[in-house]
């Protein structure tokens, strides 16, 4: 319906418009984005302008398209909008995708403009840790995931790997384990417990791996935190005691794989793994990176 209104002679300039905004609509609805950015792109530089490039904004990222949503982000009116964190993103999209395929000039490159339109951007300082690391620099990387902690803390998890692959590379594995426990006394959270478990295990063995997990198990009850207790555990008990333990291991570790979920503050979709984009809603940054169902067992 809409196509043959477009294409009536009888039409004012707004009528023809609105019809193709609709139009425009119809296709994007359909998935055909192809014909929805065209349309859209006709009515750039008519009152339908702004409604023509948040829709433009909407197709390029959808198709990843992330040079073309930069260059429509910039042309959007500002005013009472924040597109900083948006456009930090899709140069970070950018910057990845560069170090992915070696192009180490171009990827910083797009971390410099990430960092300059959003200084806080978590994500800007892990991908210029992985551009270090990937250069072979293991100090520069340490020092920009580093730069975590101040941007936003809850993100330290993400980099816990990163920090203790660097500091083994440098020979300076307890230097890292020290920092990591430093980050668990300070932001709480499983994740982080996670990885200091694992390097504990590798490097200390079952009975300080227990007690790391039994230690922060009393400061922050979590049934999360019960399920790593168990696992530690099973490494120490005696035989004898190893079945019931699993029995009851399994009993909560099947209640927690249908709760360890993380969540989008923005629409509720919960996921497996962490996102910087929503694959259901779209949003950037929108899922706090720590699990958010994990159970408080204190009394």
């Amino acid at each position: 319906m809409h196509q043959n209104l477009v294409d009536r002679n009888d039409l004012s300039d707004d009528q023809r418009q609105h019809a193709l905004s609709e139009l425009g609509l119809d296709f994007l609805k359909a998935g055909l984005l192809d014909r929805a950015e065209a349309v859209f792109l006709k009515l750039r530089d008519t009152r339908l302008n702004d409604f023509a490039l948040k829709n433009l904004l909407d197709i390029y990222q959808q198709e990843k398209d992330w040079r073309k949503a930069i260059e429509i982000a910039e042309a959007l009116p500002h005013e009472g909008v924040l597109w900083e964190k948006e456009v930090s993103n899709f140069h970070c999209e950018l910057a990845s995708a560069d170090i992915a395929n070696s192009r180490f000039d171009d990827a910083l490159g797009s971390i410099t403009r990430a960092l300059e339109m959003n200084r806080k951007s978590v994500r800007a300082s892990m991908l210029l840790g992985d551009l270090h690391a990937a250069r072979g620099d293991d100090q520069g990387a340490l020092d920009a995931w580093k730069r975590v902690e101040s941007q936003n803390p809850v993100y330290l998890a993400l980099v816990a790997e990163r920090l203790m692959d660097a500091y083994r590379r440098l020979g300076q594995l307890e230097q890292g384990m020290q920092l990591l426990r430093s980050y668990l006394e300070q932001y709480a959270s499983l994740d982080l417990l996670d990885a200091l478990f694992q390097w504990e295990l590798q490097k200390e063995g079952p009975q300080a791996a227990y007690l790391l997990v039994r230690d922060e198990l009393r400061r922050n009850p979590t049934l999360l935190g019960l399920d790593k207790l168990l696992e530690a555990a099973l490494l120490t008990a005696p035989v004898a005691q190893r079945n019931d333990i699993e029995l009851v291991k399994g009993l909560v570790h099947g209640h927690t794989r249908r709760v360890a979920r993380y969540r989008c503050d923005a629409c509720g979709f919960k996921a497996r793994q962490f996102y910087w984009r929503c694959p259901a809603c779209g949003g950037w940054e929108t899922y706090p990176p720590r699990r958010t169902e994990e159970f408080d067992l204190s009394p």
